[in-house]
């Protein structure tokens, strides 16, 4: 897992809901996935690779693999920054990611997370197609880091 964001990566604010925290106030260590779903998100938005724009390119992610490291808890009413940035897209696309408490000033969690492309009949792509990594090179915000 990568835990330095790069140049590239995209940030996120969300604020804890009430539903998402137990009787003592602390957010469920589940939802952590979530607030990885939602920085993931809005970085493949921001290379037109979201699911809407994969299916208009004929293609389709599929999640393949999901790694969480808890930091430290929050709690309801916090402020948390999410942080997301590509670390590969040759073969398969990974995603790192970092949840941070802008209340308290500490880190929440790191995440990582791994994409495949597959056609639209669920064929698996062994590399990925040259439209997607187009979008993930290309200059911007949330591009994937040549470094």
């Amino acid at each position: 897992m990568k835990s330095k964001p790069t140049a590239e990566a995209v940030t996120v604010e969300v604020e804890v809901p009430f539903h998402d925290v137990d009787s003592l106030q602390v957010v469920w260590h589940g939802w952590y996935v979530k607030y990885m779903e939602v920085g993931r998100t809005a970085l493949l938005r921001s290379r037109r690779i979201d699911a809407a724009d994969m299916m208009e390119l004929g293609y389709r992610f599929y999640v393949i693999e999901t790694h969480l490291r808890h930091v430290s808890p929050a709690t309801y009413g916090d402020r948390l920054r999410v942080t997301s940035w590509f670390t590969e897209g040759e073969n398969r696309i990974g995603i790192s990611c970092v949840v941070a408490n802008l209340t308290t000033g500490k880190r929440c969690a790191l995440g990582a997370s791994v994409l495949v492309t597959t056609d639209q009949l669920g064929r698996l792509c062994y590399e990925t197609p040259a439209p997607v990594l187009e979008r993930l090179l290309a200059p911007g915000p949330g591009r994937l880091s040549q470094a």
